[in-house]
């Protein structure tokens, strides 16, 4: 049995063993650089005020020249050639539509894309006089993610900036996804492209990087598990104490091995939980039962009237249905917006967020046993947050299910049954320790981050050593007996 654990260890260890340095190396690049993504408060910024007088047609007759059957949300934004709607239907695909002409808003036109990236990137207070078009491809290192999918291609144009800026412009709507820097993408390519095994050759097959990535990981857990039962097993008593049986690299190894065995395995763990993707635990998505209670199939038709003035510069306005009703959500700035409901012919006022009586209306008719929404603290157990800042998230608690409604969009930002909350400790609170109270103390957290992945890496490389020593052994034993 020993011998079988051993020889395990050794012959997954062997290989994997640069994995583990990267992987500890990179976690603490990770920490201070995440993988480039662009804000709310960036994608706002770079939105324009538009004119409802100038005789645009309404969202009902967008849809219908769109022939977008189910739609999800429909939002009116300004781009440098015209008013256009941006509808996005179930399945997440985004379709733009010009809303004084009703015509296809596709960007077809590089140069087009150019002056949305340039005005965009002004009105962000970015410097894009030398701005130029880069590439216009499905995917490149950055924009390989799934969120992305609904805009392909992509056209890259970069600013030449001092920062190095690139902007990223969707072919299908028009909008800016995305924007980088150099310095994200330098510290990316030693941080988050080797830590998640992301070359854009093998991520942008998305089943395929599941795969390649779920074994790896799968396979690095059975190294660290069979590690942790040989390290005990491999302790010696010696005149009343506790010593181990190997010499060199091979003690170094031992001990090392003894002292970060909690954590290594709780990381390594962790690690291989984050490719789960529904494999053991919920994904925390809704059911279509459930989907049909809190969103709806609205009467999309009643958005015909023609779009009326609103009070102030609007830079968005956008249409969503929450428990089967129609909202118009008016924004004028990033804090600054107006919730409005259809009841019939009428238009009534809600605030600038749903409102909690709303809430729990709808959510009443998900199951009998749902209480009455409470809003989600800072510093909660299960963090979740608005994409405007300060605008409540409410939970519903039905059962053992809880339902996360965002005040300022009507989104449900997710479902957590008894299997997510499990995963959210077992998986992101282990490996990136976002535990409420270090999320409190930002700075002790950082520390033992940086420290721990450090003694992991550390530990890693006393592994490669042995590897590298034993391989050299078997290369020479080879050799001599040729």
């Amino acid at each position: 049995m020993i011998r079988a654990l051993i020889l395990t260890h050794r012959w997954l260890s062997i290989p994997l063993g640069p994995l583990f340095v990267l992987w500890f190396a990179t976690g603490i690049v990770m920490h201070f650089v995440p993988f480039p993504a662009q804000t709310e408060s960036e994608r706002f910024a770079g939105l324009a005020a538009f004119d409802l007088t100038a005789g645009l047609r309404s969202p009902a007759e967008a849809l219908a020249a769109g022939g977008i059957e189910r739609p999800i949300r429909v939002r009116l934004m300004q781009r440098v050639d015209g008013p256009v709607y941006v509808i996005t239907a179930h399945g997440r695909s985004s379709t733009a539509i010009h809303a004084d002409t009703l015509a296809a808003a596709d960007v077809t036109d590089p140069n087009l894309a150019l002056s949305i990236a340039r005005t965009t990137a002004q009105r962000r207070g970015l410097d894009a006089s030398g701005a130029t078009i880069a590439a216009r491809e499905d995917y490149d290192q950055w924009t390989v993610p799934n969120r992305f999918d609904s805009h392909r291609p992509l056209y890259r144009i970069a600013l030449n900036d001092s920062q190095g800026s690139e902007i990223y412009v969707s072919s299908r709507t028009g909008e800016v996804v995305l924007d980088t820097t150099h310095f994200e993408r330098a510290w990316n390519y030693v941080g988050s492209v080797v830590h998640w095994i992301y070359p854009t050759v093998l991520r942008k097959d998305w089943a395929a990087w599941n795969i390649v990535v779920w074994w790896l990981s799968l396979a690095a857990v059975m190294a660290a598990v069979t590690g942790a039962l040989l390290g005990p097993i491999r302790l010696r008593r010696r005149k009343a104490r506790l010593s181990s049986r190997y010499r060199g690299w091979h003690l170094w190894h031992h001990w090392a091995g003894l002292v970060c065995m909690q954590f290594l395995l709780t990381w390594i763990v962790s690690g291989w939980l984050s490719m789960d993707h529904g494999r053991l635990f919920a994904t925390g998505h809704l059911t279509a039962s459930e989907d049909a209670v809190l969103t709806g199939a609205p009467d999309w038709t009643r958005l015909a009237a023609p779009l009326t003035a609103v009070p102030g510069e609007a830079r968005e306005i956008e249409w969503f249905a929450f428990g089967g009703r129609l909202h118009q959500r008016t924004r004028r700035a990033l804090m600054q917006q107006q919730i409005s409901v259809l009841d019939g012919p009428a238009r009534h006022i809600v605030g600038r967020f749903l409102q909690p009586a709303e809430i729990n209306a709808v959510t009443a008719h998900l199951r009998a046993d749902c209480a009455r929404s409470i809003e989600v603290e800072p510093g909660d157990d299960h963090p979740f947050t608005s994409e405007v800042p300060g605008a409540p998230v409410h939970r519903v608690v039905c059962g053992d299910t809880w339902y996360h409604v965002d005040s300022a969009s009507g989104a449900v930002l997710e479902k957590l049954d008894p299997s997510r909350r499990a995963y959210r400790w077992l998986y992101q609170a282990l490996h990136t320790l976002d535990f409420p109270t270090l999320l409190a103390h930002a700075t002790l957290r950082t520390l033992l981050i940086v420290g721990l992945c450090g003694l992991g890496a550390a530990f890693s490389i006393t592994g490669m050593v042995i590897g590298w020593r034993r391989l050299r052994l078997l290369g020479g034993a080879s050799r001599h007996i040729g």
